[in-house]
């Protein structure tokens, strides 16, 4: 699993020297702002004080929950899905791919877990493709492939969830803008159970055929 550099400070640049708080003739006075409207805003011993928040720079790990995020579904129609209640009580792989309709993803992904589909389902585990893309378009792209009424498809639209779970990647350079990586991950009741992440280019970990062996 890859991990990204580290994101430059938001706070970088915004330094001030002390001379921009000087006045010819006045004595140096430190500004009242800093201490007191921070303490204001985040009292300590409050639960707001430091508020925590993943990073954008951070992959959701083993042993996490699901982040809770807004997305489509298509169940015959398109629905919109809170994530913690959709894999709620559920055992479920979801697998997610850069782009419907792109090579790799229709000749190879998305059929490896149409083929093994059953499979999964003697196990009690559902399935779940997810994209980047708008509903519609994951709705044409799954009836295009044949895939199983019972097999869950996800739009992640916006690309929230992906953002969310950390594993956005940036192909404005291919000119499909911010996507999902390519990972699969094993989610029970909520929760990761495993996390494939492919290297970029390659298709080795997140096939159906290598999650398939990870599930219980």
């Amino acid at each position: 699993m890859g991990v990204r550099g580290d994101a430059s400070s938001p706070c970088r640049g915004n330094r001030r020297a002390d001379s921009d708080f000087k006045r010819p003739g006045l004595p140096f006075v430190v500004p009242s702002f800093r201490i007191a409207d921070t303490l204001a805003a985040y009292p300590i011993g409050s639960h707001t004080a430091f508020p925590q928040r993943r990073s954008n720079d951070m992959t959701i790990q083993i042993g996490e929950r699901i982040p809770e995020v807004n997305i489509k579904h298509i169940n015959g129609g398109v629905d919109t899905i809170d994530t913690h209640a959709f894999f709620e009580g559920k055992k479920i792989v979801l697998f997610s791919v850069p782009g419907a309709f792109t090579p790799t993803c229709s000749e190879k992904h998305l059929p490896g877990y149409i083929a093994l589909f059953d499979a999964f389902r003697d196990k009690g585990v559902g399935v779940a493709c997810m994209s980047v893309n708008d509903p519609f378009v994951m709705k044409a792209w799954a009836a295009s492939q044949n895939a199983p009424a019972e097999m869950e498809i996800l739009a992640d639209g916006n690309g929230d969830f992906a953002k969310a779970l950390g594993l956005e990647m940036d192909a404005s350079a291919y000119g499909m803008g911010i996507r999902s990586k390519r990972f699969a991950m094993f989610i029970d009741n909520g929760v990761v159970k495993q996390l494939e992440v492919e290297a970029p280019g390659e298709f080795r970990v997140s096939t159906a055929e290598h999650m398939l062996t990870l599930v219980d």
